[in-house]
C-alpha cells in the first residue's frame, strides 16, 4: 500500500492564520492515517544484516505488514470454475425434484447450508480486509488535505495567484501535478540512488574534459571568443522560441481550462431535456383546470425559464469535466426537482346554499270547518363542500444552486465556465435560445479624477475593480467562490476599512443612513427592490456618480443606473458609517 508522505511545517506557517486551518487539518489527517496504517496486521520476519565492517552476518527478528489478502473479484475468478460446477449439480437436482419430496427437501437442505458457509467465508474475508480498507481511505483523505495545505501554502507566498478563479484552479492542479510527482519520486527512491551513483561516475568524466577543453580554449583564443558570441546568439535564439513556445502553452491551457470539453451534441442534448421537462410543466399548469374538478382556482406562478449557460457550467463542474448525456440524465433530474417547487393545497370549505322545496299543511276554512290538504314552497339552507384550490410554482433560479450542490472547488469551476460561457458564445444564440446571457454591461468604465480625491472611495473603487468580469455566482462572498451582489460589496467594503461581516442587501441597508438622489456622491450603497421575489432591498450596488454605479450583475460590472429597468427597481442610496 502506498503511503502519503507526512508534510513538516514550520512553526512560522503554523502561526500564520491564513494556514492555521489547513495546516491542523493535514495534521488531523496524517495522524488518523498512522492510527490506520499501525492496525494492519503484523508479522514476524527474519532478517539477516551484514556488518560492513567486519563482515559478521546476524538474524533479527522485525515486523513487516501482512500482505493484504487477496480480494472479493481474485476469490470469485478462482472459485468461477467449482461453482459453475456447483450449479449445474443444483440445476439438475432442481430439475428431478419435482417428483420426489425427500429429494427437494434434502437439496433445500443443502443449498441453504451452502449459503450460510459462502456468507461465513465473505464475512471472514471482508473482516481480514477491513484493517486495509480503513488504511486506503485514510491515505486518501490524508493526500487531499496535504494538497490544501500546499495550496493555501502557495497563496500565501503567492498573493498574485488568488487574482480570479480560473488562476487559483491552475494554481490547485498545478499542485496536485507536483504533489503526484514528489510521491511517485520518492517511491522510486531505490532507483535513484542507482541513477545518482552513475551521474557521479558521468560528472568526473566531464570534469577531465572540461580540463582538456580549456587547455586547447587558451591555445586557440581569438577561434574560441568567435565560437562563444555565435553560440550566446544561438542561446538567445532558443529562449526566444522557448519563451514564446511556453507563453503560447500556457495560453493554451487557459483556453482548454475555461472551455467545455463535452460534445456538443450531449450538451445540445443536456440543454434540450431539460427544456422538455419545462415545457412539460408548463403544459401542466396550463391545462390545470381543465383536467382538475375544484370549485375555484388560484395560482401564483414563477416563470418558467433558464439560462442554458448556467446549466452546462453547473454540470461541467458537478461532474468534474468531461461527461455525456447518459451520464447527467439523473444530474438533470435532481437539478430540476431543486429549481421547480410546485405545491398543490386544497381547502375544504363548508358553505351554505339556499333551495326551495315544496311541502303539505292542513288547512281548516273558518266558515264551513272543513279541513284540506294544500301544498306550499319554502326556502332552506344547505351546506356542501367547496373546493378551493391553491397552485404555487417557485422557480429557485438554477444560477443560485452551485453553493447548494457543491463544495468549493467545484463552485470555482463553475465560475470559470460561467464567466467564460465555456468559450463557446456559439453554443447557445440567442436568436435561438432568448434565455442565454448575453454580456452587455460596461467592463471598463472612467470613474471621474475628481471623485477618487476622497481616499476612502479610491481604495473601495480599487478594491472593487480587482473583480471586474467575475460572474454572479448565488451565495458566494469572496474571490475564490466569486460573488452574489451583497457578497461583493460586503467584501469590498470589509476590504477598505470597514468591518462589518458578511451582510444580505438588507443588512447592507440597515446599517446605512439614508440619502437622497440629490445629495448622493461617490461611495454611497444604492439599493433597489423587487429584482427578485424578497421583501426589502433586493439588490445593492457601489454608487460611482454620474449615474454609474459598479455591481455585481452578471458578471460584475459598471451599469447605468438611469436606465428605465434600475429606475423602476430604485429603492434608496446609503451611507456607511
Amino acid at each position: 500500500m502506498n503511503k502519503e508522505p507526512r508534510l513538516r511545517f514550520t512553526e512560522e506557517e503554523r502561526a500564520d492564520p491564513a494556514l492555521e486551518k489547513p495546516i491542523r487539518k493535514a495534521d488531523k489527517a496524517a495522524a488518523k492515517a498512522d492510527q490506520a496504517q499501525a492496525k494492519i496486521p503484523k508479522k514476524k520476519v527474519k532478517r539477516a544484516e551484514v556488518d560492513p565492517e567486519t563482515g559478521k552476518v546476524t538474524t533479527k527478528l522485525v515486523l513487516e505488514d501482512k500482505k493484504k489478502p487477496p480480494s472479493k473479484l481474485s476469490h470469485t475468478l478462482r472459485d468461477a470454475p467449482a461453482n459453475t460446477v456447483a450449479g449445474k449439480i443444483h440445476q439438475e437436482i432442481r430439475e428431478s425434484e419435482d417428483d420426489n419430496v425427500g429429494v427437494e427437501s434434502a437439496h433445500k437442505s443443502e443449498e441453504v447450508v451452502e449459503t450460510g458457509a459462502r456468507l461465513v467465508r465473505e464475512g471472514y474475508r471482508s473482516h481480514k480486509l477491513k484493517p486495509y480498507r480503513k488504511a486506503a481511505q485514510a491515505e486518501k483523505r490524508l493526500e487531499k488535505a496535504n494538497i490544501n495545505a500546499l495550496y493555501h501554502k502557495s497563496l500565501r507566498e503567492n498573493p498574485q495567484l488568488a487574482s480570479n478563479p480560473f488562476s487559483r484552479w491552475q494554481q490547485k492542479r498545478a499542485i496536485k501535478k507536483q504533489y503526484a510527482a514528489a510521491k511517485h519520486a520518492s517511491q522510486t527512491a531505490g532507483t535513484a540512488t542507482g541513477a545518482a551513483q552513475k551521474a557521479g561516475r558521468a560528472a568526473q568524466t566531464v570534469k577531465d574534459k572540461v580540463k582538456q577543453t580549456g587547455a586547447y580554449v587558451m591555445r586557440h583564443k581569438k577561434g574560441a571568443g568567435i565560437v562563444l558570441v555565435l553560440f550566446f546568439m544561438v542561446c538567445l535564439l532558443m529562449n526566444t522560441i522557448s519563451s514564446c513556445s511556453m507563453m503560447a502553452q500556457s495560453i493554451g491551457s487557459g483556453v482548454t481550462g475555461s472551455t467545455f470539453p463535452s460534445r456538443d451534441e450531449d450538451m445540445l442534448g443536456a440543454e434540450a431535456a431539460y427544456a422538455a421537462k419545462e415545457a412539460e410543466l408548463q403544459n401542466y399548469l396550463d391545462s390545470y383546470e381543465s383536467t382538475h374538478d375544484y370549485d375555484e382556482y388560484h395560482f401564483d406562478l414563477d416563470e418558467i425559464g433558464h439560462d442554458p449557460y448556467v446549466l452546462i457550467s453547473i454540470l461541467t463542474a458537478y461532474h468534474e469535466g468531461e461527461w455525456t448525456l447518459t451520464e447527467v440524465q439523473r444530474t438533470l433530474d435532481m437539478l430540476f426537482e431543486r429549481q421547480y417547487i410546485l405545491t398543490e393545497e386544497v381547502v375544504v370549505e363548508t358553505r351554505y346554499r339556499t333551495e326551495t322545496r315544496t311541502g303539505t299543511r292542513e288547512v281548516t276554512d273558518p266558515e264551513t270547518g272543513e279541513t284540506t290538504t294544500e301544498e306550499y314552497d319554502y326556502e332552506v339552507e344547505v351546506p356542501y363542500d367547496y373546493y378551493i384550490c391553491y397552485v404555487t410554482l417557485e422557480n429557485f433560479d438554477l444560477s443560485h444552486l452551485p453553493v447548494y450542490i457543491m463544495d468549493e472547488d467545484k463552485v470555482s469551476m463553475y465560475a470559470v465556465y460561467i464567466a467564460t460561457q465555456g468559450n463557446r458564445p456559439d453554443l447557445f444564440p440567442q436568436s435561438e435560445y432568448p434565455n442565454a446571457a448575453g454580456r452587455e454591461d460596461y467592463l471598463d468604465y472612467d470613474v471621474p479624477p475628481e471623485a477618487l480625491e476622497d481616499e476612502q472611495f479610491a481604495a473601495m473603487l480599487a478594491e472593487a475593480e480587482k473583480y471586474l468580469g467575475f460572474p454572479y455566482v448565488w451565495g458566494g462572498s469572496s474571490p475564490s467562490t466569486s460573488f452574489d451582489c451583497s457578497g461583493f460589496v460586503s467584501w469590498v467594503i470589509n476590504h477598505s476599512g470597514w468591518d462589518v461581516g458578511r451582510l444580505t442587501a438588507n443588512g447592507l441597508l440597515n446599517i446605512c443612513t439614508p440619502v437622497s438622489s440629490a445629495n448622493a456622491r461617490p461611495g454611497d450603497l444604492i439599493f433597489f427592490q423587487g429584482t427578485y421575489d424578497t421583501a426589502g432591498a433586493s439588490h445593492v450596488g457601489i454608487y460611482v456618480g454620474d449615474g454609474m454605479m459598479i455591481h455585481c450583475g452578471d458578471p460584475i460590472s459598471y451599469a447605468n443606473i438611469n436606465t428605465s429597468y434600475w429606475q423602476s427597481h430604485f429603492y434608496t442610496f446609503g451611507r456607511l458609517p
